[in-house]
């Protein structure tokens, strides 16, 4: 009997993905383990395997946005046949209906019990719900004319924030549900027009979002609201430049660089001071055992923030091992999900493009993120002459309701010390 290819849950909080394309046609043999489709979630692209062995019989889904759970193919035998009712299958039974109507939400109602504790839990850490949370595949909202609506999770979540009726909109995705590219076209369409210079359409490209693009944005924008504070202190660079250049010299198969350092000074500082490596919840702060260190890369669908764990733990040829192979695959477009959780603590390095100093945003859930300008030869006064030193310029921004401005000015001038006093940390 046929397999059916549901898509899975690649991580807590993913409530629908996008495929990309099918790298199997029907009719093709499949190996159980094979990469099957690239599948578009709201972090990364990646590919897909095949839990199963046998023939691709049939694509239900070609492309586009599907809810978790949702059948998109069947494996089987070859020569078998698929059922005709199994062409347009529903969301997985995962909590014992294949559809979930929400009650109207009033107060006390047990549909607003739900939903607060559903928002509860992506306050507490957007990418990881709180264990417990309560996830539904495929929901039915009220429209304003007593109908039902159709709409993917993800779709309802962007209409809450944007404010968008979704009974006002004609869905695109299978059986007429409402997904996230319609909320997202209804609330540009009902933005405020910005006063433009009239151009020629020719000159005007229309770029579609990426998923990656709109969850950047719906990140920033919800960082953005974060309560923040700056801080900013220089390092004398001397001492780590000729770390860096002896380690070279002495390991030229592994590039060293300052970003391998500071994240090398930022783990072992996190662990000295482990109140700037928590996260804030509206019941608790969360403060972990290990540092996990986010290294901000920008790639050709936007900027990824992949992590390496526990670097604390490792030494600075295995930071720059991992830093190198975390960097390649990203701009390859061959992270995982994986390699996108957990992340406490980010650095993002601009000085490679000669930027001196900048702020940078914060990463929610994270409660702080380390903003590192290039190198430059200054001169400073030192026992009554002038000096010239290499400086470099360090930006903490810290989530102010997690972390009070002493706690993270001890955790910022730690950093500083050991990058002029490397030898500290060997």
């Amino acid at each position: 009997m046929a397999s059916e290819v549901r898509l899975p849950r690649l991580g807590q909080g993913m409530e629908s993905g996008t495929i990309v394309k099918w790298l199997k046609g029907e009719g093709e043999p499949v190996e159980k383990g094979e990469p099957l489709y690239e599948l578009d979630t709201e972090k990364v692209t990646q590919e897909v395997e095949a839990d199963d062995s046998g023939v691709l019989l049939r694509i239900g889904v070609r492309e586009g946005e599907v809810e978790v759970g949702r059948t998109i193919a069947w494996i089987g035998e070859a020569g078998e046949e698929v059922a005709a009712d199994g062409a347009a299958p529903g969301p997985a039974d995962t909590s014992g209906a294949t559809e979930v109507e929400e009650v109207a939400e009033e107060e006390g109602s047990p549909g607003t019990a739900r939903e607060d504790e559903r928002e509860r839990g992506r306050r507490a850490s957007p990418d990881h719900p709180v264990e417990g949370t309560e996830e539904i595949p495929s929901v039915e909202t009220p429209s304003s004319n007593g109908g039902r609506v159709k709409a993917s999770p993800l779709a309802r979540r962007i209409a809450r924030e944007r404010g968008v009726d979704l009974a006002r909109l004609t869905g695109t995705g299978p059986d007429g549900r409402v997904v996230a590219e319609d909320v997202e076209r209804a609330a540009a369409s009902e933005a405020p027009a910005a006063a433009s210079v009239p151009v020629s359409e020719d000159e005007v490209e229309s770029l579609p979002l990426s998923n990656v693009r709109r969850t950047i944005a719906r990140r920033l924008t919800e960082a953005w609201q974060i309560p923040v504070f700056q801080l900013v202190v220089s390092a004398e660079m001397t001492r780590a430049n000729e770390l860096i250049r002896r380690r070279r010299e002495l390991d030229p198969d592994v590039r060293l660089t300052v970003t391998d350092l500071l994240t090398k000074v930022c783990a072992s500082a996190l662990m000295r001071h482990r109140g700037v490596n928590v996260q804030f919840t509206d019941d608790a702060l969360l403060a972990f055992p290990g540092a996990n260190i986010g290294l901000a890369v920008s790639t050709l669908q936007g900027l990824v923030v992949p992590v390496l764990p526990d670097a604390h733990r490792l030494t600075l040829g295995e930071i720059a091992k991992g830093r190198a192979d975390l960097v390649e695959r990203a701009r390859e477009g061959k992270l995982k999900r994986a390699d996108l959780d957990g992340g406490t603590f980010t650095i993002s390095n601009l000085g490679m493009y000669g930027v001196e100093q900048f702020t940078a945003v914060l990463n929610p859930p994270q409660a702080a993120i380390l903003a590192v300008g290039a190198t430059h030869e200054r001169a400073v006064p030192l026992d009554g002459e002038l000096v010239i030193q290499p400086l470099l310029t360090l930006t903490l921004t810290v989530d102010h309701r997690a972390v009070d401005g002493a706690p993270a000015a001890e955790f910022l001038r730690t950093v500083k010390e050991s990058l002029e006093e490397p030898g500290l940390l060997l």
